[in-house]
């Protein structure tokens, strides 16, 4: 498993109601899991605990076998090597696409970067657009560049937050068969976090169905 979570339990300090409770989940390496639940069920704040922008309250999570939270350990955000794509995209607007791309890219040559960004833009099917501002583009194309953003680094974990939340009917049904296809060409393990199930359906190896924190089902598609 690349992804173990084992007894995650999370309480905001404004509410003393249990967000997440007793949460376990394994992920295999290149699984895309569906978290699936009405709004208040706790799936952004399980984001939030795996990315590192909360601290749960007691459990454990691993990512390739390295621990990242226990009752001993904290791994900051920065070092967990997860990728996150918001809601909203959060591309920069005073940057054009090859630059919100390469923001993320530390340690590498300035040709190195280039290539990487090309490299991620042909898998999102968006070569020519690299110059172009986000205003530019439409909101299925700034949303497979916030994709290449956060896949930019190679993490070993990719979340994404309502991803189709901002995209009309007609795009999101082509959207999500088009998200499947560069996660799984990029073979890259994620959890995704959405309300509708047929979003699941399509997009999901695995889904997890979540009520007032709690599991309820797990069931496999694929």
């Amino acid at each position: 498993m690349i992804i173990k979570i084992r007894g995650l339990n999370f309480t905001y300090k404004t509410t003393s109601t249990e967000v997440i409770k007793d949460f376990d989940l394994d992920i295999k390496e290149g699984e895309i899991v569906a978290i699936l639940g009405q709004s208040g069920s706790g799936k952004s704040t399980l984001l939030r605990l795996v990315s590192g922008l909360e601290i749960p309250n007691s459990g454990e999570i691993k990512i390739n076998n390295k621990v990242i939270y226990n009752k001993e350990t904290f791994i900051e955000p920065e070092k967990r090597n997860v990728g996150l794509v918001f809601q909203d995209y959060a591309l920069f607007p005073h940057m054009n696409i090859e630059k919100n791309i390469m923001y993320g890219l530390k340690g590498l040559t300035k040709k190195e970067k280039k290539a990487r960004v090309n490299e991620l833009l042909e898998l999102v099917n968006l070569k020519d657009v690299n110059k172009r501002y986000p205003h530019e583009l439409s909101g299925g194309q700034q949303q497979r560049i916030a994709l290449a953003r956060a896949l930019a680094p190679n993490p070993s974990l990719l979340l994404l937050d309502e991803p189709f939340s901002n995209l009309d009917a007609n795009l999101k049904s082509k959207i999500r068969n088009d998200l499947r296809l560069i996660l799984k060409k990029a073979n890259i393990t994620s959890i995704f976090v959405t309300h509708d199930q047929v979003d699941a359906n399509v997009l999901a190896d695995k889904i997890v169905f979540l009520s007032s924190g709690k599991i309820m089902e797990t069931i496999e598609l694929r």
